[in-house]
């Protein structure tokens, strides 16, 4: 297939190029030809703009994976609009070449989170059942999601990643988390009771292909192991998996002094299931967190 990637420089499209780049012929978006080769290898074609297109009709399949990380700085209101747009425009930007398409892309496979639905406390939640909770980030991915349902047609496809912790060894949030587990040093945050939808990196980029390969898939899809844990529960297993007591707290009001609104990403969750996807037939070769964690930090 001719896919065109956007954000393939990161944890998720490297990855997924690693795997299963051979398999395409692959051109990505990157501001950064030379680095993107470096990262990705020579065989793929690097556009440094959009604007260098008018259509999309080479392509069969559009995988949007571009966007400012969400938990990396305190949301100021200039921080919050640079989220907003490294989403926004590209999304938008997309929807509109594949529109303009006489011979659109089969498939666009556009990126979003878990954070579509805002807390949920312990609540088991899918696709169709739970109502979102209206704060800044399911404000955030209705609207990234709004502008990537736009390039949905009777020729073209959207599906939707809702995407929780991303777990890997480098790359993502669990390189940020595991250093003072590594030195006995790590605990839950705030009671620790928050739930946490986590999926391995084997499954994100797996399930990315079986979406991109099967036809009959349209829509928003969960990507998150079947079995969310607390907080809790995440950082005793991060710590028995690594061979480090866990014996210490971090208190809900130190994360708010360091970053304001933002912790509430970490201080609250929601317990996201996978419906559609394991109902599309998908099987998940990581479904508990141990093992998950195990391979990342095998002894």
């Amino acid at each position: 297939m001719k896919l065109f990637i956007t954000g393939a420089t990161g944890l998720i499209g490297r990855t997924y190029l690693r795997h299963y780049g051979d398999q395409h012929d692959v051109t990505v978006l990157t501001r950064n030809p030379e680095k993107a080769r470096k990262a990705l290898g020579s065989s793929v074609r690097t556009v440094v703009s959009l604007s260098e297109f008018d259509h999309l009709n080479e392509f069969d399949a559009v995988i949007n994976l571009a966007g400012e990380p969400i938990a990396e700085k305190r949301w100021s209101d200039k921080q919050k609009q640079r989220i907003q747009q490294s989403r926004f425009r590209i999304t938008e930007q997309l929807s509109a070449l594949i529109q303009n398409s006489e011979r659109p892309p089969k498939v666009f496979i556009s990126g979003s989170a878990v954070g579509f639905y805002g807390r949920q406390g312990e609540q088991v939640v899918s696709e169709t059942k739970g109502t979102p909770h209206d704060e800044f980030s399911h404000q955030l991915c209705q609207q990234w999601e709004q502008l990537a349902n736009q390039a949905g047609s009777e020729h073209t496809r959207v599906c939707l990643l809702r995407t929780g912790i991303v777990l890997a060894r480098l790359g993502g949030a669990l390189e940020r988390m595991a250093p003072p587990f590594k030195f006995g040093l790590g605990g839950p945050i705030g009671n620790g009771k928050q739930m946490m939808s986590w999926i391995h990196i084997h499954d994100m980029i797996a399930g990315i292909d079986f979406l991109l390969h099967h036809d009959e898939c349209a829509g928003a899809y969960n990507f998150t192991a079947p079995t969310p844990v607390s907080n809790k529960i995440f950082s005793k297993t991060l710590g028995k998996v690594l061979h480090r007591p866990v014996i210490f707290r971090v208190p809900a009001f130190t994360m708010r002094l360091a970053f304001g609104e933002m912790a509430d990403l970490l201080l609250t969750g929601q317990a996201v299931v996978p419906e559609r996807l394991e109902q599309a037939g998908f099987t998940f070769k990581y479904r508990e967190l141990e093992p998950a964690l195990a391979q990342i930090y095998p002894r």
